[in-house]
């Protein structure tokens, strides 16, 4: 999304979205969304997204402290702060009005994970999002991508962009945002200044052609290829340049002794040391919290898994009753009252002699409307496939354990 057109010459942007001023601004959304409902809070929990000009010391320091929006100059000026959701869907879906038909534009947008780098979450659920260009009828113009919106150490703005044309007598686009990526730590982002740019085509010179003249003998002798004795014009005989003296090259004998030489030394090549194997990693847990004291943690299975990555998709068990979980994994918080349904759950951890173990608890939120909480873990690791039934109440977490097999 961010290569440049290298034949465009852009234009001031026709149309630009920075979220407006001040704490009481218009709705941008056009269509009701299905997951995401907006909050006048600088700091909104899961599910939710705000308009504001700042944000201070959210989720006990989990996100990053941010002073202003992206936009210079822009005094009050607000940005777009979305908390992800439990499940993937829209989160911003817009009309520009305005445009060129038949016109070549480039959608432009900034963006940045608003989630700090901390132990409390180890393997973060990153931002993927998909941008959507769609004509009122419904016709799609564009699809983008921006890949995983990942942390960094201090708050930064990157910006991604994108080409498209309208189409013939159109001059209106619905844009929709899509985040891939279900709520989770490490899926929360900002967003801010979406642009769109006219392309102007640029048109390369050609270099124009010289007809060579007659009668012309193909090499003409010029004043600074004669010798210094001979004068332009002269009709005297010309003097031949004296050759240059030879350079005495001595020749240079072969490094590589012959090998039927008699006084030609054997090296010996350095005995071969293998390497070391890496020292095992110590496990440093954080100290468990409250939701996993208070209860029994019952251990439902452990599984020894060769290193690589576990796919791990959770599904409700049963009728889709409205059961909600949280995820913890080694003691962190890793997804929060989610619901159980046909769709799963997914999550991706790696496994390998850096990260030897793992354990995920599942702890039940509610119990449906029909107890208790139940579940179907399935995992995937490498070509084996495990299906884990699992059960949880209020007094009592399902616990499973991976482990790499050595």
């Amino acid at each position: 999304m961010k290569a440049q057109v290298a034949n465009c010459t852009f234009k001031p942007p026709q149309v630009t979205i920075n979220f407006g001023s001040g704490y009481d601004v218009q709705e941008f959304n056009t269509s009701m969304l299905l997951n995401y409902n907006r909050v006048r809070s600088s700091c909104p929990t899961d599910g939710h997204y705000t308009y504001t000009s700042y944000t201070s010391d959210c989720f006990s320091g989990d996100w990053f402290t941010l002073e202003e929006d992206h936009t210079k100059g822009d005094e009050s000026g607000n940005m777009l702060l979305v908390n992800s959701a439990y499940r993937t869907g829209v989160f911003f879906k817009t009309v520009i009005r305005g445009l060129k038909a038949s016109t070549t534009y480039e959608f432009g947008m900034w963006l940045m994970n608003l989630c700090r780098i901390t132990e409390k979450c180890p393997y973060p659920l990153l931002p993927s999002i998909t941008i959507l260009l769609q004509t009122p009828a419904g016709s799609t113009l564009a699809t983008f991508e921006t890949g995983d919106v990942v942390r960094v150490k201090a708050p930064h703005w990157t910006q991604h962009r994108a080409m498209f044309k309208t189409p013939a007598s159109e001059t209106s686009v619905v844009i929709t945002m899509i985040n891939g990526m279900h709520g989770g730590c490490g899926n929360d982002f900002a967003l801010d200044d979406i642009t769109f740019r006219e392309c102007v085509k640029t048109t390369a010179k050609t270099a124009t052609a010289t007809t060579k003249p007659k009668n012309v003998p193909a090499k003409t002798a010029t004043t600074s290829n004669l010798p210094k004795t001979a004068k332009p014009g002269s009709t005297s005989k010309p003097v031949t340049p004296s050759k240059p003296a030879a350079k005495k090259v001595t020749p240079v004998p072969d490094k590589k002794p012959p090998q039927s030489s008699p006084t030609a030394k054997t090296v010996k090549e350095p005995p071969k040391i293998s390497p070391l194997p890496p020292k095992a990693t110590t496990l440093k847990m954080p100290p468990p919290p409250k939701a996993l004291t208070a209860r029994e943690n019952a251990l439902v299975q452990q599984v020894e898994i060769e290193s690589g990555n576990i796919a791990i998709n959770l599904y409700d068990n049963a009728e889709i009753d409205g059961d909600t979980v949280s995820i913890y994994h080694n003691n962190v918080l890793l997804v929060s009252r989610a619901r159980l349904s046909q769709k799963p759950i997914t999550l991706s951890i790696p496994i390998d002699s850096t990260r030897p173990h793992h354990e995920l608890v599942m702890v039940a939120e509610n119990l449906g409307s029909i107890p208790p909480n139940t579940s179907l873990m399935v995992v995937t690791a490498g070509t084996r496939r495990y299906e884990i039934f699992i059960s949880s109440s209020e007094q009592k977490n399902a616990k499973v354990v991976f482990n790499l097999k050595e």
